[in-house]
């Protein structure tokens, strides 16, 4: 019997190979982000990757906050970031970790390399270290403060901890090579003075290492064997390398990179989402017309889906764009199955049913989902009102309209046949009212076969309806002319939100909870809003229409 083939990315060949040889015995690896606002679908690339190689080879994942930068960290950002690692199903191993918790390690760690002579202070400005370092094709040149002895830097990176330096002041740098082919190299800072108070370690230090310099420091700390991050990073692997092997680390990790998750037509980018925050174009970080996490969960995206999305995105060292219509394809994909397909009627006008007995009504048995038995059946109410969609009557229709027109019989979806006799208008020519009558014989399930008609519309008994605030979504860019206007701004789609009010569903609705989703017979996928529905008062954000542009496998 032939044995199958697993085909595996380019991250596990290297862990194999590293397994193999005992290069490491466990794997370790994490997932670091900075606390200065909401992750985003690139973000959750990382966080399955990272979590899913731990689980395939029954290692630890470490949840780990990069906070190094007080000036922009909240712990609003650091919950929101928790709340979404562990939505997605990424169970880390023991607490959450911050960088902040090793800030006594990175100290005593860049006193180490002072004392090995690879560290010096340097009281250049920052526009002069700059001017300093060269270019990509000339080489930097040394700084004064270069040579300084041992004892000397030891000194004064004591009293820059002490604080007894302004802000800006100076500076503590790795003495590695100023003519090195990577600017990275080119003694780079490792620490600055800065009084930021801090949201996890407040006033107590008015020094703050530099992310190249804690980051490996932080992985070493916690034995992560494989660093796995992304290609903008791949430069400052030679720095990274550097600062583990000059500390005499045991068992150095070893950074990884791959290609960043581009997405077509939306925004990532923390300082655009923060703008489009700030000045109230979308009502926080997970306004559902974003691709933030949160955002993503409120509109009734499902981590299934997303997980879907990344199996198909798939990993490797080359950038690329993905469509955002399959991600689209995925949560259709994950839902189809899984949800209850009911009526809801977003611009409704009445129908009344001429000949049906005044006062009565009866209720059907209606299979919750074709596709899937096990969804069970529901009762729906039958009345002689009840609610269509506007755009399911015409007055003079075209050639090929199937639905309701005077005179034409239509199915009123698992009822009955009806005919149109009759409508009224308002002063405007709006149609306010449509008559009809029914035939008693064509009851759904009875059998009926005397006639057959073409068209088939959904409806809600109208005594019976639960009103709601129904939103539709479109891109937040205007696609057709990308996202960035030449200035750099933002080429926003002026229609990317379109609120239905007084909307009608059928009464099943009445006991939706917040974040439950469910299919809009013809409409959609929707879910109730978990930020703005309150108590009678239902609000639904589309997670998806029906239609895919996608073709798997295209």
């Amino acid at each position: 019997m032939e044995k199958e083939t697993v085909s595996k990315n380019f991250i596990e060949q290297i862990i194999d190979k590293d397994l193999e040889e005992g290069k490491v015995q466990a794997v370790c690896t994490r997932f670091p982000p900075e606390p200065n606002g909401y992750l985003h679908i690139g973000h959750a690339k990382s966080i399955l990757l990272n979590y899913g190689l731990a689980k395939k080879y029954n290692g630890k994942f470490n949840l780990r906050f990069d906070d190094t930068n007080p000036t922009k960290e909240k712990t609003e950002f650091v919950q929101s970031i928790i709340d979404d690692v562990e939505w997605l199903g990424a169970h880390y191993d023991g607490e959450v970790r911050f960088a902040s918790n090793y800030f006594e390690q990175m100290y005593e760690a860049a006193v180490k390399l002072i004392k090995k002579g690879k560290a010096y202070v340097c009281d250049l400005s920052a526009d002069e270290i700059r001017a300093y370092r060269g270019t990509l094709t000339e080489p930097g040149k040394n700084s004064p403060y270069r040579d300084r002895s041992i004892e000397e830097n030891l000194d004064l990176f004591e009293r820059m901890k002490n604080g007894e330096f302004p802000d800006g002041s100076k500076v503590l740098r790795a003495k590695i090579d100023m003519a090195s082919s990577n600017i990275n190299m080119r003694d780079p800072v490792i620490y600055r003075v800065a009084r930021m108070t801090h949201h996890n370690t407040g006033d107590r230090w008015c020094i703050y290492p530099m992310y190249d310099f804690a980051h490996p420091i932080e992985d070493a700390i916690e034995g992560v064997t494989h660093s796995i991050c992304t290609l903008e990073f791949e430069d400052h692997r030679p720095l990274y390398d550097w600062v583990v092997r000059e500390l005499e680390y045991p068992n150095p990790p070893q950074q990884i990179e791959f290609a960043k998750l581009y997405l077509t037509n939306v925004i990532t980018g923390k300082r655009y989402i923060k703008r489009l925050v700030d000045e109230g174009i979308v009502d926080g970080w997970d306004d559902p017309r974003l691709v933030t996490i949160a955002a993503l969960r409120r509109r009734g995206f499902t981590p299934e889906s997303i997980k879907m999305f990344m199996d198909l995105v798939g990993v490797s060292k080359s950038n690329s764009s993905v469509d955002y219509a399959m991600l689209e394809y995925c949560i259709r994909e994950d839902l189809k199955m899984k949800k209850n397909r009911m009526m809801a009627v977003l611009d409704p006008v009445k129908v009344i049913i001429d000949n049906y007995p005044e006062g009565q009504t009866e209720y059907f048995d209606v299979v919750n989902n074709q596709e899937n038995e096990s969804l069970g059946t529901r009762k729906v109410p039958f009345c002689r009102e009840l609610y269509i969609e506007r755009e399911d009557f015409m007055e003079e229709p075209p050639k090929k309209y199937f639905r309701l027109f005077p005179g034409n019989e239509v199915r009123l979806m698992n009822a009955y046949f009806v005919r149109c006799v009759d409508y009224k208008k308002d002063e405007n020519g709006k149609i306010t009212e449509i008559h009809c009558t029914y035939d008693p014989e064509t009851r759904s399930g009875s059998g009926f076969t005397g006639r057959k008609v073409k068209g088939t519309i959904h409806w809600v008994a109208a005594p019976y309806a639960v009103p709601a605030t129904v939103r539709l979504y479109e891109n937040l860019v205007d696609e057709s002319k990308g996202v960035y206007n030449e200035d750099g701004s933002l080429n926003l789609n002026p229609d990317s939100l379109t609120v239905l009010e007084n909307c009608q569903l059928e009464p099943n609705f009445k006991d939706a909870a917040k974040g439950d989703s469910f299919q809009f017979v013809r409409h959609g996928y929707f879910c109730v809003d978990t930020k703005d529905t309150k108590e009678g008062s239902l609000v639904f954000n589309r997670i998806v229409s029906l239609k895919s542009s996608y073709k798997p496998g295209k």
